[in-house]
């Protein structure tokens, strides 16, 4: 049986060391990203590598040259075929892509371009879907680039908020692509977004500080915009268990 056919938990891991924390609790695919912070960009080679090559879970890395709006130029739309490239030489399981055009439409030409490069990988569209300026028009848009899922908030600034127009999404779809909610997602709202919007598929960062084991700190300096440098952000294998364990009673898996 295909993750697809089945009620799961999809990571957004950030590292090699988030995907194994996700497999270990119980995740069944990740979608690989770097600097979660914007939203997450394409991961490098090694962590990609490196996750194919040791762990079972699916990967599936974002494809995302940058972080800001989802308008690309040129040369990143020909970055974007780079990446997708060498995912599929890595045999990764799917990619996931997100391309508006500057009227906030789905940008169906280049989606298909990239959909067609990664084949025999399957496709995701991420949350540039709700950035777009029809919801439902973008929804048929990915049914028609026969896109296998696509993760949203609703348009709202988390899932829970946007548990309404997930609902109405869900039931718009009618099966022909899975809506699977993403944003805030934890073990405390969860098992309320399963009530109020139907999704069998959810997607969540499950993510903790990590403090810095630095014994010696230059508290005068900075080497980015991060309040805090000494510490960092991972998957934690806990919070990951805590979400399948809700996921599973619900499907009795």
């Amino acid at each position: 049986m295909s993750v697809e056919a089945i009620a799961c938990l999809e990571v957004c891991a950030n590292s090699y060391t988030s995907a194994l924390a996700a497999q270990n609790g119980g995740a069944k695919r990740v979608e690989f990203c770097d600097n979660l912070a914007e939203g997450g960009t394409t991961p490098s080679y090694a962590q990609i590598s490196l996750a194919k090559k040791n762990l079972s879970v699916e990967v599936w890395p974002i494809i995302r040259p940058r972080g800001g709006d989802f308008l690309y130029s040129a040369i990143e739309f020909e970055l974007m075929k780079e990446d997708i490239k060498i995912c599929k030489s890595l045999n990764c399981e799917g990619v996931v892509i997100g391309i508006l055009k500057a009227d906030g439409t789905i940008d169906k030409e280049r989606c298909a371009e990239l959909i067609e490069l990664a084949k025999p990988m399957e496709v995701a569209f991420h949350r540039a879907f709700d950035m777009s300026n029809d919801m439902d028009q973008a929804l048929e848009d990915l049914i028609s680039l026969k896109i296998k899922r696509v993760l949203s908030s609703g348009g709202a600034s988390s899932a829970i908020l946007g548990a309404e127009k997930l609902a109405q999404l869900i039931k718009k779809a009618n099966g022909r692509i899975t809506i699977m909610p993403g944003a805030g997602i934890n073990e405390t709202n969860i098992q309320q977004l399963i009530d109020k919007t139907g999704a069998t598929q959810f997607h969540a960062s499950a993510k903790e500080f990590v403090a810095s084991k630095m014994t010696f700190r230059n508290n005068e300096s900075k080497m980015g915009s991060i309040e805090d440098e000494y510490r960092y952000e991972l998957t934690s294998v806990t919070k990951v268990r805590a979400l399948t364990e809700i996921i599973g009673k619900n499907f009795n898996q």
